[in-house]
Formats: C-alpha cells, structure tokens, sequence
C-alpha cells in the first residue's frame, strides 16, 4: 500500500517547523545565559528587580488604599451626603467657609448678616431682628438647645466643626423632625420659626463647633413660654 505523499510531507514539515522552534528556543536560552554571566548584566538584572520590587509595593498601595476606605466607610456608617430637599426640610443653607463662595468675598475669610442672608437664602421663620443675641462654643459630643420657645423667632449660624442641627418638623414622616450634619468646612445659616424646637449637638472628636443665635425677643428662661429636653435621644 503506498503512503500518501500530503500526509508524508505534513508530517515532515510539522517536524521540521518543531525542530527549528526547538533550536531557536535553545538558541535564546544559551544567549540569555552567556549574557547574564557578564559583569554588564547586573544593572540589568538591577532594573527588573527595582521594577518588581515598585510593582509590588503599588498593589500593596492600592489593596491597603481600598481596604482602609472600606473600612471608614464601615466605622462611619451615619455618613450622608445631605441634598438640598434635606436641607430644605431643616430650614438650613449651608456655605463653604472657604474663599470664594457668597460669604467669603475676599481671602480675609466670611462674612454674614445673620438676619440678612436667611431672608435671602429663602429661609423661613428666622429671627426679624436680633432683639437678643447668644455667641456660644459646644465641645465635642455636647448639646446646645434641645428645647422650645413660644415667645421668638430665632435664626442661627454655625460653624468650627462636624455639627448635627436638628429642627422640628412635622412633615417629616415617622420622625416628626428634620435632621442634617454641618461639615467643619461649611457655615450654616438656620432658622427655627415660633414653638418649634432645634437642637445642635457637635460630631466632631476634636474641634469645638461655634454658634450664633439670633432671637427676636427676649426670652424668660425662669417662665413657661419654653419647653426643655425635647428629644430624649439627644
């Protein structure tokens, strides 16, 4: 029976092609060899491990970098970004305490009328005159406020660190308030209309948040146009 002659030559040009594959192979491994004997080989072989060793240390970088933002994430779970409707519902308008923005003009820093920005920033219910005027500091984890006055409109600023201000709003379902966090970095111009109760409680481990409360008549703490320790969680 004779052979097939396609088949014969396949078979010879398969081998063929292997067997020069082989010999380059073997080829490039005795060059790589005789060249990593040489004494110019090492700023060579320097290079590669300096580019591993950066290679290396940048997937370190990036695993530490996406592990510790998962982490912070976790530990600071009430972390929002507060919207305009929130801030709406609180009858707050936050600014950025940073040159420029509506309330820093120049580098020298911010700026305000209290009485004058509410009513232009479209908040409701604030003091109409500053009758009775508070300047006051609350350290990390205190609370200013928490309480109700019958008698006065009143109309806030607030500043210096991570501030809750909470604010009494029966709009809201299910809580009966509205409630956002001020950031260090921004000024807050707020406002609490007649019989409604705020509070601001500062968030912050370390810096003091600063306030000042503006009060269109002035208030008889010792009567009983007031209510105290609204909100029992605070």
């Amino acid at each position: 029976m004779m052979a097939n002659p396609r088949r014969t030559l396949y078979s010879n040009t398969n081998q063929s092609s292997e067997s020069s594959l082989h010999g380059r192979t073997s080829s490039y491994t005795s060059s790589l060899m005789q060249f990593l004997k040489k004494p110019h080989a090492f700023p060579f072989l320097l290079s590669v491990f300096l580019l591993l060793t950066w290679v290396s240390l940048r997937l370190q970088h990036s695993a530490h970098f996406s592990s510790s933002s998962s982490s912070t994430r976790i530990q600071n779970p009430g972390d929002h970004h507060w919207t305009q409707l929130d801030d709406s519902q609180a009858n707050l308008v936050r600014f950025s305490s940073g040159f420029p923005s509506r309330i820093a003009k120049d580098k020298r820093g911010w700026l305000l009328n209290p009485i004058t920005l509410a009513l232009d920033s479209a908040i409701s219910g604030g003091a109409v005159t500053c009758t009775s005027i508070h300047l006051g500091e609350i350290q990390p984890g205190a609370v200013r406020g928490n309480h109700r006055h019958y008698t006065c409109n009143e109309t806030f600023v607030i500043w210096g660190a991570k501030t809750k201000f909470r604010l009494e709003n029966s709009q809201v379902v299910d809580k009966g308030y509205a409630e956002v966090v001020v950031g260090a970095d921004e000024v807050a111009v707020a406002a609490s209309p007649s019989g409604t109760a705020h509070a601001l409680v500062n968030m912050d481990p370390l810096r003091s948040t600063f306030f000042i409360g503006c009060q269109d008549s002035i208030i008889d703490y010792n009567s009983s146009t007031s209510d105290f320790n609204v909100w029992k969680d605070l």
